[in-house]
C-alpha cells in the first residue's frame, strides 16, 4: 500500500517545517493539519509562516473521518492528541513519529504496536516565535522498527515515500539506541542553553556552558547502561558532531520556551534522568542543578 495522504497533529516547529515540506510536494488536500476549530480559526486569521512564506495548509478537525496513510505526531500534549486522531488511524496501515520512547509506547498501547514506527528528528535548527518559523538546516528524520534488527515492509515503504517527496531521512535498525542518544543530546543541549540563556553557539564553543552540557549527557550514559541500552563516549561524540552542524544563532525548543515564558519539557528531560538515577542508584547532580534552575526560572513567570 503506497502512502498518499499524510496527517500531522501539532503545529510547533517540526509540524510547520514538515507540513510545509509535504504541502509543497503533494496535492494540498492530501496533507491534513489536525486542529480544533478554535486553533484553525486562529491559524487562518493570523497565518502560519515558514522562512517568511505563508503556509497554505489544509486544516481538518479531529472529527474528520477519512483515515491517513501516514500520521505524524509533532505535539507535546500527547494524551489529548492520541484521542483526537482516532478517525485518522487506518486499521491496516499507519506510521507514527515522536521524540522519546515512552511517548511512542503510549501510542502503541492505544492503536497497536504493529502500527508504530519509532522516529527522531535530528540536525535541524528551527526557531519558532509566535506563528513564524525560521530555520537554516532541515536536518533529517531517522526512523525504524520498534525492535532492533528488523527492517519491516512498512519501514521500507516509508523510506520510499520520503525518497519520492525528497525528505531527508535515514533508516536505523536499532531505534532504541538512537532514541537514547537523542534523549542524551536533548538532556544536555536543551537544558543548558535554557539555563545559560544563550544559543547553540554558546555550547558549540569551549567553556562553562559546554562543560555543563557534556556533564549532563554523561549522566545519561551512566543510566543507559543500567537501562539496557548502553551508550558510549563514541555516541556522545556523534551527537556533539550533529550539534556542530547547527546555526550558532539557533536555539533548542526549551530555550525558546523560556524566552516565551512557557512551561518547558524539563520533566521529560532532567525529571526523567532524576527518576532513573534514583531507580538505578546513580548520582545525577548536574541534571539536579539544571532541573532546579529551570523550575526557578518557570516559577517567576507572570501570567
Amino acid at each position: 500500500m503506497s502512502i498518499k495522504k499524510v496527517s500531522i497533529i501539532g503545529l510547533g516547529a517540526l509540524g510547520i517545517m514538515y507540513g510545509q515540506h509535504f504541502s509543497q510536494k503533494l496535492p494540498k488536500e492530501n496533507v491534513r493539519i489536525i486542529a480544533d476549530k478554535k486553533r484553525i480559526e486562529k491559524y487562518q486569521t493570523e497565518g502560519v509562516f515558514c522562512n517568511g512564506e505563508r503556509c497554505e495548509f489544509h486544516f481538518v478537525t479531529p472529527d474528520d473521518v477519512e483515515p491517513a496513510d501516514l500520521l505524524i505526531f509533532t505535539v507535546n500534549g500527547l494524551e489529548e492528541a492520541i484521542q483526537s486522531v482516532k478517525h485518522q488511524v487506518n486499521i491496516r496501515y499507519n506510521h507514527f513519529g515522536i521524540k522519546w520512547h515512552h511517548q511512542q509506547e503510549m501510542i502503541g498501547q492505544v492503536y497497536g504496536f504493529e502500527k508504530v514506527l519509532y522516529c527522531v528528528a535530528q540536525g535541524m535548527d528551527a526557531v519558532k516565535i509566535d506563528n513564524k518559523l525560521t530555520f537554516e538546516h532541515k536536518g533529517m528524520l531517522v526512523f525504524g522498527d520498534r525492535k532492533p534488527g528488523i527492517l519491516s515492509e512498512k519501514t521500507k515503504r516509508l523510506s520510499e515515500f520520503f525518497k519520492s517527496v525528497e525528505l531527508p531521512h535515514q533508516v536505523d535498525t536499532n531505534m532504541p539506541h538512537r532514541i537514547w542518544g537523542k534523549f542524551m543530546l536533548n538532556v544536555g543541549v536543551n537544558q543548558t542553553v535554557a539555563v545559560y540563556n544563550s544559543n547553540y553557539g554558546e555550547v558549540q564553543n569551549e567553556g562553562e556552558a559546554r562543560n555543563t552540557m557534556i556533564a549532563a549527557m554523561r549522566e545519561v550514559i551512566a543510566i543507559s547502561d543500567k537501562a539496557g541500552v548502553p551508550l558510549t563516549e563514541d555516541d556522545l561524540n556523534y551527537w556533539l558532531d550533529v550539534l556542530d552542524t547547527l546555526s550558532p544563532e539557533g536555539k533548542p525548543s526549551m530555550a525558546q520556551d523560556v524566552d516565551a515564558k512557557r512551561l518547558s519539557e524539563v520533566e521529560l528531560f532532567a525529571g526523567t534522568v532524576l527518576k532513573l538515577g534514583k531507580k538505578y542508584g546513580i548520582d545525577t547532580p548536574v541534571n539536579k542543578m539544571l532541573y532546579e534552575k529551570i523550575k526557578e526560572i518557570e516559577s517567576e513567570y507572570v501570567y
